[in-house]
C-alpha cells in the first residue's frame, strides 16, 4: 500500500498461546497482574542478550538438558523475547474453567527478581475470555499443543477473536472432523511404537517376541545367544515343547526384507507337528509369502505392522519384563 506516495508494511497482530505454568497454577497471576510469563529463571536477567546468548546461556545453567530440550526451551524464550511484539495478542488457557482468556501484548520483556517463579515478563492488557466450547474443533486441536509457548494459527486467531467480539456462533462439533484428528493420531502413535519397536537390539526383539507368544497364554523357551538362529523362540502349551501346538519361531530384525530362501530354509528345519512363526521388521517379499503359503507345514509371516496389531491386542497381558521393553500408556477418546 502507498501513503504519501511511499509504501508502507501493515503489520497484522499474531497471536501466541503462553501457558500459566504447570497445570496453569499461575493463572491468576496472570490476569490479576496483568501479565504473561515465563520460567528458567536460572538465566537471570536476558535485557540486552543476543538470540544466540540464550542458547548458550540455556547450556551452561541446564547442563542436565538433553540437546533437544535445550533447543527447544531456548527457541521458546527466543519468541518470548524477540519475536512478540507490543499489539500482538496473548491466549491462555484456564482448565478449571475451560476458558481461553484473550490480552494484547502492551509492555517489551522485563526481568522481575522480586517474582518467586516465572520471572521472565511481558505486561499484557486481558480483553476478554472465550469457552473453549464455542471453538471450532480445528481450533481446539490446534490450541492443544503442550508447549509452553507457540504461534496460533491465522485460522485459529480469526475465529477466537470473531467469539469474542460476538461476530461468529459456533455449531456443535463436527463428527466428522473429530474421526479425522483421531484416525491421523492413531496413525502417528502407531507410527512412533514402530519407531521404538525398530529401536530395540536383536535380542531384546528376540524377548519382546516370546513375551507377546506368552501374553497369547503360551510358555517359551529363549534360545541362548549364539546357538541355533533358525530356532530363536519355542513356544509350547507346557513349556518343554512336547504339548501341541509346538511353535517355532525365527526372529529377523532388520531392514531388508526376507526373501523365500529364508522360507525355504526355515520350513526345511521344521519338523512334522511343528508350526513355524517367522517374524520379520523387515517384511517379506512376495516370492516369500508365496513360499509360506504353499509350505506342508503351517507357517506364519509376522511383518513390522502385524506385530504392532498383536502387541496392541495383548498388551495389557504382557508381564513386568516385557512391558518394560517396549513401554506404552493408553490415551482415552471420547466414544
Amino acid at each position: 500500500m502507498l501513503k504519501y506516495g511511499r509504501p508502507y508494511i501493515i503489520f497484522m497482530p499474531k497471536m501466541w498461546m503462553i501457558r500459566a505454568g504447570e497445570g496453569a497454577h499461575l493463572i491468576d497471576d496472570f490476569l490479576e497482574n496483568g501479565i504473561v510469563a515465563m520460567g528458567w529463571d536460572e538465566l537471570g536477567d536476558l535485557s540486552g542478550k543476543k538470540k544466540s546468548d540464550i542458547k548458550r546461556l540455556m547450556k551452561e545453567k541446564y547442563g542436565e538438558y538433553s540437546r533437544g530440550k535445550i533447543a527447544i526451551s531456548s527457541g521458546q524464550l527466543v519468541r518470548f523475547l524477540f519475536e512478540i511484539n507490543i499489539g500482538d495478542y496473548v491466549i491462555t488457557y484456564q482448565p478449571s474453567t475451560r476458558t481461553y482468556h484473550i490480552g494484547k501484548v502492551s509492555g517489551e520483556y522485563e526481568y522481575d527478581s522480586k517474582r518467586v517463579e516465572y520471572r521472565h515478563v511481558r505486561k499484557v492488557e486481558w480483553v476478554g475470555a472465550v469457552s473453549r466450547d464455542l471453538l471450532s474443533v480445528s481450533t481446539k486441536n490446534s490450541l492443544g499443543a503442550i508447549s509452553a509457548l507457540f504461534l496460533v494459527p491465522d485460522e485459529a486467531k480469526t475465529e477466537i477473536l470473531a467469539i469474542l467480539e460476538g461476530k461468529k456462533q459456533v455449531s456443535e462439533e463436527d463428527r466428522e472432523e473429530i474421526e479425522e484428528i483421531k484416525e491421523d493420531m492413531e496413525e502417528r502413535s502407531r507410527e512412533f511404537v514402530k519407531d521404538r519397536i525398530m529401536a530395540l537390539n536383536w535380542e531384546q526383539m528376540q524377548e519382546l517376541v516370546a513375551g507377546l507368544l506368552r501374553a497369547m497364554g503360551y510358555k517359551t523357551i529363549v534360545s541362548p545367544r549364539g546357538s541355533d538362529r533358525g530356532k530363536d523362540v519355542v513356544a509350547s502349551p507346557d513349556g518343554l515343547g512336547l504339548e501341541e501346538p509346538r511353535i517355532v519361531v525365527e526372529v529377523k530384525h532388520r531392514n531388508g526384507q526376507m526373501g523365500s530362501h529364508e522360507i525355504r530354509s526355515f520350513v526345511g528345519a521344521l519338523r512334522q507337528g511343528n508350526k513355524g512363526l517367522y517374524v520379520s521388521t523387515g517384511g517379506f517379499s512376495k516370492e516369500a509369502r508365496y513360499e509360506a503359503e504353499r509350505s506342508n507345514i503351517p507357517i506364519t509371516l509376522v511383518d513390522i505392522d502385524l506385530l504392532l496389531r498383536l502387541i496392541i491386542q495383548y498388551y495389557d497381558d504382557f508381564d513386568i519384563e516385557t512391558r518394560g521393553l517396549l513401554p506404552l500408556v493408553k490415551i482415552y477418546w471420547p466414544a
